[in-house]
């Protein structure tokens, strides 16, 4: 067995406690500069190693005798999750939230004030309890706080897409410990969210660090809405049988039915949302945790610190609010860094609804204005004919070259030039609104609206008599798929605005500017959805995680064996497998077979601790396999 390093430097913490050669990207300097005292602001993408970057530097600082780090957490999941690879890995984590008893609580709060424990993770309601504040001011004046974690730091913006009030007293921290040094943390914030972070946490003099946004082995990919349960089934059957998703939907009702019917249909699917009894809630993300397989139908409740690292797909059936929210929850598919897909089906009444929902807020006129700017720019990565990735990491100021790795680089989009179908279209509802002859109604929706300029002589087109307006059949050259990319464009362009609970159509102030020919519409065609990647099966049909797709078949036999030993250790500690050991890991460990200890420590992501408890037990598993 190696000997410990000897110098408790950050690097030598990586390697000895977490078993890796080296930081990734950022991770280095920020580690660098926190370790030495000094406040950051992080963005680094789903994946990237966040956590890293406050954990090296917690126990460098704690081996130093500076004391205990406090993380601030939203998430009770994230909580028991990081606090038990921590423990895994030989550093002494506690968690202090309303999943404990009077008695643990005591027990926790007794190893804070000792500062025996490196790091405690805590809700930002705790750590603004003047009862928690005053146990850090018994350490402060013992020189023992050693440094504040502020996870998932968008939480405090209001331009966010995850505002949590809470988040706004941690200022708290910097007016009453200014000495401390503090790391905020994130993986999406645009430029207002970025600013208003720094605002609120007072961060003006902290040092800033953006990795890249890109996450390449991401496949991104937007079709238009259909038939969604159908064009979803397929996309899970067809490319991800037996593979760990999330499929997020909008609303409590839509979960639970999609969840239901999935299950109907052979997929192991389960409902996750807010509105669920806790304890369902806590059945239901341990099972999707632990066990191979499972798709969680969500809302956005669920996701965000979810550390599970062969999640294959993230699916949406209906449009997120912006980009931010879009980035964020795609980027808990493929933690592992194997390849994985993001897929959204959307139509014209994701747009209509999201639209609807900033207009009807009780926020200032200011605010609504940025959010339909947000949602501006995701429709535009919708409706786009170029590459999505190149789209989705401008939003984040960050250029790039296109991908060949999202629909539109696969498979080319044709687009055709809808400008004088826009103009039909907009003259015809010029035209309901001129056509009153008694009727009443001068406003109608989408279908109608289709129905005449395709000249179908429907029931509702005789009784409104709109067969003799001038624009009846003036498109029928044009399909009902086309009709409606046409219009649902124009909504997302503002072009249109929709009325009422029956999304009545009405020109906005815009639609001028189209009548006259002074804009272009260029749409996409619609088409068949590109093929992905199909679930990675072995010879004996046995479905292969990601990682060890390309091993041999005596290397296959060896990472079967190794995972089910993993299994028995993670149920006897109650633990996800993942945290015992990454299937990177137990991959590599099948490739190369290592024979002796010292041969077992350099596989990445076997630390000290892990070595030591589990080391003779692997050689005995490879030994047998």
């Amino acid at each position: 067995m190696p000997a410990a390093p000897s110098a408790d430097t950050p690097l030598s913490i990586l390697h000895e406690v977490f078993g890796y050669a080296a930081f990734r990207g950022e991770q280095g300097s920020v580690v660098d500069h926190v370790t030495a005292g000094g406040d950051a602001l992080v963005l680094m993408p789903t994946g990237g190693g966040k956590s890293l970057c406050y954990q090296v530097p917690a126990i460098a600082r704690h081996r130093a005798g500076r004391g205990v780090t406090v993380v601030v957490s939203p998430l009770i999941a994230l909580m028991h999750d990081q606090v038990g690879a921590l423990e895994e890995a030989g550093v002494h984590a506690l968690f202090l939230n309303s999943t404990l008893t009077s008695e643990e609580a005591q027990r926790v709060e007794r190893e804070l004030v000792s500062a025996r424990v490196v790091l405690l993770y805590a809700a930002p309601e705790r750590v603004t309890n003047p009862r928690f504040l005053a146990m850090l001011d018994s350490l402060h004046q013992r020189g023992l706080l050693s440094l504040f974690a502020i996870d998932e730091a968008h939480c405090v913006s209001q331009w966010g897409h995850d505002f949590r009030e809470e988040y706004l007293q941690l200022s708290v921290l910097h007016e009453r410990f200014a000495s401390v040094p503090r790391i905020a943390l994130t993986a999406t914030a645009d430029e207002h969210t970025r600013e208003d972070i720094v605002q609120r946490l007072q961060l003006q003099d902290a040092r800033r660090f953006v990795a890249s946004f890109d996450r390449p082995n991401i496949r991104y990919t937007i079709v238009e809405k259909d038939n969604a349960r159908a064009q979803l089934l397929r996309f899970v059957s067809d490319e991800h049988e037996g593979e760990a998703g999330i499929v997020y939907c909008q609303s409590r009702k839509k979960v639970e039915e999609t969840a239901q019917w999935l299950a109907g249909e052979g997929v192991a699917a389960l409902p996750y949302h807010a509105g669920l009894d806790a304890d369902v809630r806590r059945r239901h993300q341990d099972r999707f945790l632990r066990e191979d397989g499972i798709v969680m139908v969500a809302t956005i409740a669920f996701g965000m610190g979810i550390d599970k690292p062969d999640v294959r797909f993230v699916a949406h059936l209906d449009l997120p609010k912006n980009i931010e929210g879009y980035y964020q929850e795609t980027g808990r598919a493929g933690r592992d860094g194997e390849a994985a897909e993001a897929w959204m089906t959307y139509g014209l009444a994701d747009v209509v609804n999201q639209r609807r929902m900033i207009d009807d807020g009780t926020a200032s006129e200011d605010f609504k204005r940025i959010q339909r700017g947000k949602l501006e720019a995701l429709l535009a990565l919708a409706e786009a004919h170029d590459c999505r990735r190149v789209r989705l990491l401008a939003y984040f100021g960050e250029t790039s070259e296109p991908c060949g790795n999202c629909d539109n680089c696969l498979n080319p989009p044709q687009t055709w030039d809808a400008t004088e179908a826009a103009r039909k279209a907009l003259s015809c509802i010029y035209r309901f609104a001129q056509h009153r002859d008694g009727f009443g109604a001068t406003r109608f929706g989408a279908g109608q609206l289709i129905d005449v300029l395709r000249g179908k002589s429907t029931d509702k087109v005789a009784q409104y008599g709109h067969q003799h307006l001038s624009t009846f059949g003036i498109g029928a050259d044009l399909s009902e798929a086309q009709w409606r990319g046409v219009v649902r464009q124009l909504v997302a362009l503002g072009h249109l605005r929709t009325e009422g609970e029956f999304n009545t159509l009405e020109l906005a102030d815009t639609a001028r500017a189209v009548l006259k020919g002074e804009v272009d519409i260029v749409l996409r065609e619609p088409r068949e959805p590109v093929r992905g990647r199909k679930a990675r099966v072995a010879r004996n049909g046995q479905k292969v995680p990601a990682a060890a797709a390309t091993l041999d078949d005596s290397a296959q036999q060896r990472f079967a064996a190794l995972k089910a030993w993993r299994a028995e250790v993670a149920r006897e500690h109650n633990l996800p497998a993942y945290v015992v050991f990454h299937d990177a890991t137990l991959a590599q460990m099948a490739q190369e077979a290592p024979a002796t200890l010292d041969a077992l420590a350099q596989i990445s992501g076997v630390g000290a601790k892990k070595l030591e408890a589990y080391g003779r037990e692997i050689l005995r598993v490879l030994g047998g396999a």
